[in-house]
């Protein structure tokens, strides 16, 4: 980019064709006549090159005025630059692993895979935002801090599955005490939870209502999921004689209990029946959470009128030595 910082200096320049009518006037005026019978000779003798630099030194200074004029005007380039501003979010995935998110109801795949092809979505739709998570069964586990190393949280993503028997079990409230300990000191703006459970709290030591007056303390938003079809939902398992098999449980999720998770924390609810539902309430939380991204622009200038200043005295100082040597005028 290029631009004078004051261009006011400009209208000097029509001065200039001006100047040199009224020189060029003046220099016709002062020149002297002689009287010859005939010139024919002397046109066709070809004049010197002092000749013709002593004719046309008075542009040589009409372009030392210019560039005067121009370097008062005090050309400029500059170069546009941008400062981007992001305010991050801290987003905890906390995902239900206990052995009832075996259950076929999400088409075409069961509820745990569906719930880790949504999240990965989810995941890679992110930028700026670090994300961590938390698998809870009987026991919490945190499998990764939050990191802004996606590729590395989506290959532990990959690797998660529904916890053994003997860990069976639903503890909502060790799950969200978890995640609210891996956030709690956290300097991001907004602290984001989002809890997917398909059953209601029937293990761990911290109590769901507990956990989230702790988030609240610390300012953390909490966005509860119940997964699950109304009613029954197939479960396959395993007959010693005809192999796997399907039998329908009960779809028993305490709506009433993440209602409440979500109206302490500011968060809010929802119901997934299916794998498009999910995927639509992940959207709607990204659209809920997303970053704060402020972007300014602005020029930077850099002065110009020392290269004119200066190409103006370097022929001043050409013209002085010139008028003053070789186009030097004896009287």
């Amino acid at each position: 980019m290029f631009r004078f910082a004051n261009p006011e200096y400009l209208f000097l320049l029509t001065l200039i064709p001006f100047l040199g009518i009224y020189y060029w006037r003046q220099r016709l005026r002062r020149s002297g006549k002689m009287k010859f019978s005939t010139l024919r000779h002397v046109k066709k003798a070809p004049a010197s090159m002092r000749q013709a630099l002593y004719r046309y030194a008075f542009l040589l200074r009409l372009t030392i005025l210019s560039l005067l004029i121009l370097g008062l005007a005090r050309p400029q380039s500059g170069s546009r630059q941008e400062e981007i501003i992001t305010e991050g979010i801290d987003i905890m995935m906390v995902l239900d692993v206990s052995t009832s998110m075996l259950a076929e109801d999400f088409k075409p795949k069961n509820r745990i895979e569906a719930a880790k092809a949504v999240a990965e979505e989810f995941i890679k739709g992110r930028t700026n935002d670090p994300i961590g998570l938390v698998i809870f069964a009987r026991e919490a586990f945190s499998q990764c801090p939050l990191t802004l190393d996606y590729g590395v949280l989506l290959e532990i993503l990959s690797k998660v599955e529904v916890a053994p028997e003997e860990w069976n079990g639903t503890a909502i409230g060790n799950g969200l005490a978890t995640a609210v300990a891996r956030l709690k000191e956290s300097k991001a703006k907004s602290k984001v939870v989002i809890l997917l459970t398909d059953g209601e709290n029937n293990a761990g030591e911290v109590d769901p209502i507990t956990a989230a007056q702790l988030a609240h303390t610390f300012d953390i938003r909490v966005y509860t999921i119940g997964a699950g079809t109304r009613g029954t939902a197939m479960y396959p398992f395993d007959h010693p004689v005809f192999g796997k098999q399907y039998r329908p449980i009960p779809v028993e999720i305490d709506e009433e209990l993440l209602q409440r998770i979500a109206k302490i924390t500011g968060g809010k609810y929802y119901r997934a029946t299916d794998t498009n539902k999910l995927r639509e309430i992940y959207r709607e939380i990204g659209e809920l959470e997303k970053t704060k991204i402020e972007v300014k622009e602005f020029t930077k200038y850099r002065e110009l009128y020392l290269f004119y200043a200066g190409a103006a005295l370097a022929l001043l100082f050409m013209e002085v030595v010139l008028m003053n040597t070789y186009l030097r005028k004896l009287p």
